[in-house]
This record gives structure tokens, sequence and C-alpha cells, in this order.
């Protein structure tokens, strides 16, 4: 009997269809930050949310990506927090920060798997953003 790899099981088929959309460069570029995601994030949930791939804990988003003119963004919702200079934190009221991709050799995986870390202990709680009236609370 065969037996999936982790990474197989983890994966989400309405994932795959966003990244089999993509130009090949992108392809290849949403596909290994999926891998990369499920492998230290392995108790989220993943799914298409607001068009593209979105990763959550406990209701909350997380990271996720998305095709955009500057390439492939990957973003953090509460990656202003983890003060990582590869990051780009939009001002404004909410906590996020990002990095655009427009190849594979951009992608820094250790920084990756860091910021991913930190994505798991520095969260501000997106999920009840309407239910607090717009006001972002830090979870612990």
């Amino acid at each position: 009997m065969i037996t999936p790899c982790k990474e197989f099981v983890k994966m989400n088929l309405e994932i795959l269809k966003y990244n089999s959309h993509q130009t090949p460069e992108y392809q290849v570029v949403c596909s290994a930050l999926e891998l990369e995601i499920n492998k230290e994030l392995t108790e989220a949930e993943s799914k298409i949310w607001h068009a593209h791939p979105v990763w959550f804990l406990n209701g909350n988003p997380i990271v996720g990506y998305s095709k955009q003119k500057l390439g492939i963004r990957l973003m953090f919702w509460s990656g202003a927090d983890f003060h990582e200079e590869g990051l780009v934190v939009r001002a404004g009221k909410f906590k996020d920060a990002s990095v655009f991709y427009k190849e594979i050799a951009e992608v820094d995986v250790a920084a990756l798997n860091r910021w991913l870390k930190k994505s798991r202990g520095i969260q501000w709680d997106y999920q009840n953003i309407v239910k607090n009236k717009g006001k972002l609370e830090r979870l612990k």
C-alpha cells in the first residue's frame, strides 16, 4: 500500500488550481510557497479566501499569497510586528507586512521559515475585527 507523504496530504485542490492558473514562473513560486507554508504550519487550515490562498490558525488569517502587478505577493497578516527587514510594512491601521517575488530565485527559504515560525506566535485578531468595530487586538 502506498502511503502519501505529509505534504501531499496537506495539499488543497483549490490552491493547486489557483497555482496552475499562474504563468510558469509564478507557478513555481506559488508551489514553493505552498509547500513551505504547509510544512511549517501543519496545524493551519488552508483555503481560497477573497480569491487567493490563505492559511488560518483557529479561524484567524495568518499568511497568504496573491498575484499582483509587482509579482507574487506573500503577505503575513501580523507581519508588521515580526520586525524583519525583508518584509515591507504598509502604513495604516492593519498590521500586515509583505514581500514580492517575480521568480523562485528570490525566495529566501530560511527567511520564509523564520517568518512562518513568527506568524504562529505573533497574531492580531483579524477574525473578530468586525465584532470589535474595526479595532485590532493582539492575541496571546
